[in-house]
């Protein structure tokens, strides 16, 4: 006699579906031969590892931001003294 000790402990999740979700995850399953277990797990796994992959979108345009434009790297602080600059050489007597 022998024993198939399992070292890697499994959890039980519960979830609800709609009866149209559940009605194709099962005729899928029958077609594929495949547990509906199998499927979210599966699912789940993909699920994750490109929610890890996923970049913010600062991220995703962070190479992209900065002082190409204009030259100058301190618009976002010394754009007040700018405006007001202009606004005085216009308005000058």
């Amino acid at each position: 006699m022998y024993y198939i000790c399992n070292t890697t402990k499994m959890i039980m999740l519960t979830i609800r579906l709609s009866k149209d979700t559940e009605k194709q995850l099962a005729r899928y399953c029958q077609d594929e031969g495949i547990t509906k277990s199998a499927v979210v797990k599966e699912a789940l796994v993909q699920y994750l590892s490109q929610k890890r992959k996923a970049k913010s979108a600062y991220e995703a345009g962070e190479d992209l931001f900065g002082q190409e434009g204009s030259g100058s790297s301190d618009l976002s602080i010394s754009y007040k003294q700018k405006l007001k600059d202009k606004l005085n050489a216009k308005h000058a007597h």
